[in-house]
């Protein structure tokens, strides 16, 4: 039990944030990060369209088994695999519900197993690749792909803006809990506490998207008065810009590999 209210203690906004910041700005000290992020972006592509075309349970299970290991070794937030866990969870619970109520049997559960696993293997792939590669080289892999440079820019800038955007909230709502009074009889179950602070939550979106505006709009102004709008139609930038990325041996070795145990997964089961 004391080990139970360890761990609830440690849930709090700013350990939450911080996790958060973490998965957004990438790990640095990692083995994927310091790979090039075009073959990171190339791998998810491949983890993340193939399992929906195998229905073999047995290469399910190991592709994700090898996702998990990539997971691992990319040091996942433990707070993303939590809420991954927690759905996977309740997603399974509720097609075993279903499977009995609809009479489909043990056939259709595993059906719906199936699935599950495909699932999870796309979003543990997605998590450890975009848990570590900072949005400005995820922005100058898709650049280099040819993709526009408001587009790229626009997924760098959306991401460096979640975590500014928790801490803007966070404040907002303890700005409201200061300025208000909250009910001095809670209800039973704390219903009226929890009433109070949904209205808090309500009350609190209209002050932070109108702060984001502002801050979105001096970013804006800011980039113009550098040159940003030219930068993105002059070719000697681009170049500039993207000359650090250079696929080396060790990406190679990983793609290959990885594609080898997909390749050797599938001549096993036929």
């Amino acid at each position: 039990m004391e080990n139970i209210m360890k761990r609830l203690n440690k849930i709090s906004v700013e350990n939450i944030k911080l996790e958060i910041m973490r998965t957004t700005f990438g790990n640095r000290d990692t083995f994927l990060s310091q790979l090039d992020p075009r073959v990171l972006m190339f791998w998810y592509l491949i983890f993340a369209i193939f399992p929906w075309f195998i229905y073999d349970k047995i290469v399910l299970v190991a592709l994700l088994a090898f996702v998990t290991f990539i997971a691992a070794i990319s040091k996942v937030s433990k707070v993303i695999i939590f809420l991954l866990c927690f759905g996977i969870a309740s997603e399974i619970i509720c097609y075993g519900i279903v499977a009995y109520f609809l009479g489909g049997g043990l056939e259709a559960f595993l059906a719906l197993i199936g699935l599950t696993m495909k699932l999870a293997t796309i979003s543990l792939a997605s998590i450890a690749i975009f848990g570590n590669i900072d949005p400005e080289r995820l922005s100058d892999a898709l650049l280099s792909w040819g993709v526009p440079g408001q587009i790229t820019f626009a997924v760098s800038f959306g991401y460096r803006m979640v975590p500014v955007l928790i801490e803007e909230y966070n404040n907002i709502i303890n700005s409201f809990r200061l300025r208000g009074k909250s009910p001095e009889h809670k209800g039973f179950l704390y219903w009226r506490q929890l009433l109070h602070m949904l209205k808090i939550a309500i009350y609190a979106f209209y002050p932070l998207i109108f702060n984001t505006a502002k801050r979105t709009r001096t970013t804006v102004e800011a980039l113009e008065v550098r040159g940003f709008s030219y930068a993105l139609q002059n070719k000697e930038v681009k170049k500039l810009k993207l000359a650090y990325l250079k696929i080396r041996l060790k990406d190679i070795a990983f793609l290959a590999g990885s594609v080898s145990y997909v390749i050797f997964l599938m001549i096993i089961v036929k």
